[in-house]
């Protein structure tokens, strides 16, 4: 059976490891998003207000990205005890892992439910109108949000029938939004590790000084 000494060095691992995890998964979260404000890397769509507004909220950038980064930098510094954590009072540990992963949790959530409705309502784009009825106009907008009959995820031959402009919006669409919604999820996974592990560890730390 392990000491409380052994399960707190076990912990203190734990922590540095999920803090590198969470950290790096927050820049793929961030660098996915700034991929969907430059469809097919052209920076035009960005000039001319033609990125979406799923796109523009940015939950990536500031959710996935920096909310969970604070967080992981927070979790690092518990898992190496530098500074004030070398001897903290465990009440501090536990507001401390409270807080950073609260924060991570409430990033990594806004991300991924951004990111599914993003999925759900599909690209923004420039259509032809009188593909769904007689009119004959472009404009730009979510062609695929109010197509009730077709889920354009699963029927691919919208996807080049559909959008004119820009080119393959879909394919970018959906790729990094899909790759959101993953990392998002990774991150709500190391969240809840991180809060097992905190409990754990601040269980052993009171086991140790009785």
């Amino acid at each position: 059976m392990l000491s409380p000494s052994c399960t707190m060095a076990c912990s203190r691992t734990c922590s540095r490891i999920l803090g590198l995890s969470l950290g790096t998964a927050a820049l793929f979260a961030a660098g996915a998003n700034v991929a969907l404000l430059f469809p097919n890397w052209d920076v035009t769509y960005l000039l001319r207000g033609l990125i979406g507004r799923h796109a523009m909220l940015g939950s990536g950038l500031w959710g996935g990205g920096l909310m969970v980064l604070t967080a992981a930098t927070l979790i690092s510094v518990m898992g190496w005890r530098y500074c004030c954590f070398s001897k903290s009072v465990p009440c501090l540990s536990l507001l401390t892992a409270l807080f950073s992963s609260g924060l991570a949790l409430l990033g990594a959530l806004i991300c991924f439910i951004t990111s599914g409705v993003a999925l759900k309502d599909g690209p923004f784009c420039m259509f032809d109108v009188s593909f769904f009825n007689q009119t004959q106009a472009w404009k730009y907008g979510y062609p695929f949000k109010d197509m009730h009959n077709r889920n354009y995820l699963y029927d691919h031959s919208l996807w080049n029938s559909v959008c004119r402009e820009p080119s393959k919006a879909v394919v970018w669409h959906v790729s990094f939004f899909s790759t959101l919604l993953c990392i998002s999820l990774f991150q709500l996974l190391l969240v809840v590790i991180h809060f097992i592990n905190s409990f754990l560890g601040l269980f052993c730390s009171l086991c140790e000084k009785q």
